[in-house]
Formats: C-alpha cells, sequence, structure tokens
C-alpha cells in the first residue's frame, strides 16, 4: 500500500490556525484623482481664504488712513466703500502669487536632491498637488474680482455692454487698451491660461504618457515668472521702488536657488548632466542645452541679488503730489 501523503503545514498566517487571525494584506494605493485631490485642497484653500482677508482688511485700513500706493497712484480711489471689489481683487492677486511660490517652492524640493529632513515624497506630493489647485482658483478669484469691479463703475446703461466690455478687459489678451496695463494684463492673463492645462494634464498622464506629462510640467515655472512679472509691473502696491518691491524681490532668492540645485542634482537620473557621448548619457545638443540651463540659472540668482544689493529694481519714485489719474488706469495688485 502506498502511504497516505501528510498535509502541507499551514503557514501561521493562514486563515484557521492556531496563532491567530491572518495579517492584513497590504492595500495598494489608490491613485489620486481630481475629485480627491479637490477634497484634500478644503484646508489648504480655507487657509488662502483667510490669508485674502487678511490682506483685504490691510489693504482697506491703508486706504483709510491716507497710506496707500494704490491711491497714490491713482487718487481717485480714496475711498474704500466704493472701491472694495478693487481691494479685493489686489487681496486675491497676493494671495495667488503666495500660493503661486509656495507651490513652486515645494515642486522643486520634490524633483530636486532630497534630504534626510524634508517629509516622504507622498506628502510632498499632495501639498504640491492641492497648492496648485487652491493657487488656480486665486488667480481665477483675482481676475473675476477685477471684472466686477470694471462692470461696477461702468457707466454705460447696458448691461450686456458692460459686462462685455468688463469680460474682454479682464480675460481677452490684447483688449485691456490703458497705460502699463496694455502689456501686464496679458501677462497676468497668459499666467492663468497657462496654469489651468498645466494643473489639470496630471490627472491624465496616464493618457497621454508620463514622459510627455513630465516634459510639459516643467512650464509650471513659466507661470510662477509670469505671475511675478506681472506683480511687478501692475501692482500698484509694488509701484514704487520701497521695501515692499524690496521684499518681493527678496522672495524670489529662494525659488531662483532651488531651480539651480534641482537643475545641478535633478532626483531623476536620467535628468542628470552626465558626461556627453558615453553610452546611456546624453548626446552633445542635449549636453549643450542642459549646461547652458544651469548656467542661465545661476545667472539669475546672480542677478536677482544684484538688483536688491542695487536697489535698481524698477521701482518708480513716489511723487510729491498725487498724479492725475483716470478712473479706467486701474493697477492690478
Amino acid at each position: 500500500m502506498q502511504r497516505e501523503a501528510s498535509p502541507a503545514p499551514r503557514r501561521p498566517d493562514t486563515p484557521g490556525t492556531a496563532e491567530g487571525p491572518p495579517e492584513p494584506a497590504a492595500r495598494r494605493e489608490t491613485p489620486p484623482t481630481f475629485r480627491t485631490d479637490l477634497r484634500a485642497a478644503i484646508p489648504d484653500a480655507s487657509a488662502a481664504v483667510g490669508v485674502t482677508a487678511a490682506v483685504f482688511l490691510f489693504l482697506w485700513v491703508r486706504m483709510e488712513a491716507g497710506t496707500s500706493s494704490t491711491v497714490a497712484v491713482m487718487p481717485f480711489m480714496d475711498d474704500p466703500n466704493a472701491y472694495w471689489m478693487y481691494l479685493l481683487s489686489q487681496a486675491f492677486g497676493w494671495s495667488a502669487l503666495l500660493w503661486a511660490w509656495g507651490t513652486v517652492m515645494l515642486g522643486l524640493v520634490l524633483s530636486g536632491p532630497r534630504t534626510a529632513r524634508q517629509p516622504s515624497r507622498r506628502r510632498l506630493e499632495r501639498w504640491h498637488r492641492t497648492t496648485s489647485l487652491t493657487t488656480t482658483a486665486l488667480m481665477f478669484a483675482h481676475a473675476l474680482m477685477f471684472a466686477a469691479e470694471l462692470v461696477r463703475h461702468d457707466a454705460r446703461p447696458s448691461w450686456a455692454a458692460r459686462l462685455w466690455a468688463a469680460f474682454a478687459d479682464s480675460f481677452v489678451p490684447g483688449w485691456y487698451d490703458s497705460g502699463t496695463g496694455q502689456i501686464a494684463i496679458p501677462i497676468g492673463q497668459g499666467a492663468l491660461y497657462l496654469a489651468v492645462p498645466l494643473g489639470l494634464l496630471f490627472y491624465v498622464r496616464h493618457r497621454i504618457g508620463a514622459r510627455a506629462w513630465r516634459r510639459m510640467h516643467r512650464f509650471v515655472i513659466v507661470v510662477y515668472v509670469l505671475s511675478v512679472w506681472h506683480t511687478l509691473l501692475y501692482g500698484t502696491n509694488v509701484w514704487y521702488g520701497e521695501w515692499p518691491r524690496t521684499a518681493l524681490w527678496l522672495l524670489q532668492i529662494p525659488v531662483a536657488v532651488l531651480l539651480v540645485l534641482r537643475l545641478a542634482r535633478p532626483a531623476r537620473r536620467a535628468e542628470r548632466l552626465g558626461a556627453p557621448g558615453r553610452p546611456g548619457g546624453p548626446r552633445l545638443p542635449e549636453w549643450t542645452a542642459r549646461a547652458l540651463g544651469r548656467l542661465a540659472a545661476a545667472a539669475v540668482v546672480v542677478g536677482i541679488v544684484a538688483v536688491v544689493v542695487s536697489g535698481h529694481d524698477g521701482g518708480r519714485t513716489r511723487p510729491a503730489d498725487p498724479p492725475a489719474s483716470v478712473p479706467h488706469d486701474h493697477g492690478s495688485e
């Protein structure tokens, strides 16, 4: 007779053993979706609303006290009760710029060299996504309140004409035809219209390919540069060469430094400079482009420091007497 085979010993973690119930299997992480990130962005957006309210109150108090740079640029705007929509547009603009600064900093930390003190990559990525969504919403609110201000003070009797004029001035590039806004407003519009697709492409990256998404996502830094440029050109609160404008320039130093570190020591091996011509390394034209990019970023750091130290930051000189102005020539931030 053949001897009956003995049953195989059970593993301690299988059901029905005396050692106890099975250990739960590791759950597979669910990829982030637009809906889940919107929910995760609620605390971040709430903080942004609080900051916007604080900036609005600060601007209101300065206008009431007669120390507002906006009133120095446009004397007709000396009544915060009449121009509260404009003050709210300014407040949304400043909080949008602050959140854009934060999300760019997070992105550069994620794609640059890591340190032991950094939070987990998963947490940094979640913060980067939620702050990006909040930034886009703040930018849109900034433009929307600017349009509402134009509608409110438009003297035309037709509501349709007022709404169209405000929409075109605020959202159609090249339509605004007054003063510095002819250049500054299209720059701000360009930042908004780039921010929307670049932020949302993350959620369809599986369709366009991760490599294509990474290449396009690098242009987020362009959104930030356009936002700062828009502010420096058109922000009445930093119109003059005084400490607010200097502080805005100073905030760009850490961004530029992190950009240099990210280019010099990227987290992805495929993006490292390496030696041209080696197997698996970049070709000479690609290597040259990467090297020039690193040099350009380093030159930006030197340039920003030179601007701050020298005081030649493009600010205007505050006049002794308020300049004559017309209601249509609004500033931006």
